[in-house]
């Protein structure tokens, strides 16, 4: 029986090359289809398709990030090159409330930490609709038409000339700090783009919304801010809608969440080095089933054990009970006057991400105060 073609993947024609390439190495053959003769590298929607035989072996070779990784994909921005050597804090950015938010906090960081700033801008466009099931031969695609394409490419670009020209004016008037920053366009899906990049050049920290421009109210808010935290290798900063707080300066008093483990103490330690320049006090906060006099116990002792590290440093601990756990953290928040909750969030597998979320995962579904993940 002859061997059907199967719709593999739809990406950039850049990509589908990159792609075909790897597949090809793995002695999987491939076709490109839906290409513009004249013009490929303006057809940013084509197929990668294989024989039906072959996927299972490709889609393990897909859903693995190596296949773009630094050694392969070489689609650096062009540019300053003292820029790449520096540290950076990456600040997506969609031209909603949050990017000017956003930027306040994160140009503020790197004056501080004297690093650069990327505002990073990521845009889908879905030049082809599939109309059936992603692994089938039979799709119904239709070419949107390009002129409209490069009307949505255009009005990306003013609006990132307004928050360029914003960001410009608030530098003037001293409201921003003066320091280097750059615009980039990426062309995909959003938390996917903000990940690769910050593999790609390892920002120093990501500092970002938990709502998008184009979400509702009845939406999940930071879904994409969500995905970052899970998967990201850096530091994120989560900024709710409403927080009051403006740079990191305002940040008086941080609620470290500590579950005993040891790695808890490595985090604590980057916190401390990341933030130097900063002066806050720190609250210690156990999350506990059932709490008991063993978990005050273990608190004492971290704090002890911190005090000894960080003589300088304010610390206080507190236990809380899981039975309504972020109803008793809001609570807590409230009453302590906490500015930042900051959190480790370990690298985990992905049964446990989907059947049993992350604290900070949780927390940015719900909570109105900043969250600091520390990887």
């Amino acid at each position: 029986m002859e061997d059907k073609l199967v719709t593999l993947a739809i990406l950039t024609y850049a990509k589908a090359q990159i792609l075909k390439n790897v597949l090809a190495n793995e002695g999987i053959e491939s076709y490109i289809h839906n290409i513009n003769l004249i013009q490929p590298i303006i057809s940013t929607g084509v197929r990668v398709r294989i024989k039906e035989s072959d996927l299972p072996k490709a889609l393990s070779i897909i859903e693995s990030s190596a296949w773009l990784a630094d050694d392969i994909v070489k689609e650096k921005e062009g540019g300053n090159d003292d820029f790449d050597k520096k540290r950076k804090v990456l600040i997506p950015i969609d031209f909603s409330d949050y990017s000017l938010i956003a930027c306040r906090i994160g140009f503020s960081f790197a004056k501080a930490t004297n690093s650069e700033v990327v505002l990073l801008h990521v845009y889908f466009s879905p030049i082809y609709y599939p109309s059936l099931p992603y692994g089938s031969d039979s799709f119904n695609l239709q070419v949107e038409n390009e002129d409209s394409y490069k009307t949505m490419l255009d009005s990306i670009h003013i609006e990132l000339n307004k928050l360029s020209d914003s960001i410009k004016e608030k530098i003037a008037s001293k409201e921003f700090p003066d320091v280097k920053y750059k615009c980039v366009l990426r062309d995909g899906i959003p938390e996917e783009e903000i990940l690769h990049y910050a593999n790609e050049y390892n920002p120093q920290i990501i500092i970002m919304g938990t709502r998008g421009k184009s979400q509702k109210d009845l939406d999940l808010i930071g879904s994409v801010t969500a995905e970052v935290i899970e998967r990201a290798k850096c530091f994120v900063y989560a900024i709710p809608e409403h927080t009051p707080i403006k740079t990191f300066e305002d940040a008086r008093k941080i609620a470290f969440v500590t579950t005993f483990d040891q790695r808890d103490l490595i985090a604590f330690d980057t916190l401390m080095k990341e933030f130097a320049p900063y002066k806050f006090s720190i609250s210690l906060i156990n999350l506990t089933n059932d709490k008991n006099a063993w978990d005050e116990i273990r608190l004492a002792g971290v704090k002890v054990y911190f005090q000894k590290q960080y003589p300088d440093l304010e610390i206080e601990y507190n236990v809380i009970e899981e039975d309504h756990l972020l109803s008793n953290l809001d609570n807590f928040v409230k009453q302590e006057n906490i500015d930042v909750i900051a959190i480790t969030n370990y690298k985990r597998n992905i049964f446990a991400r989907l059947f049993n979320p992350s604290i900070a995962r949780k927390m940015i579904f719900h909570a109105n105060t900043p969250i600091l993940v520390i990887k």
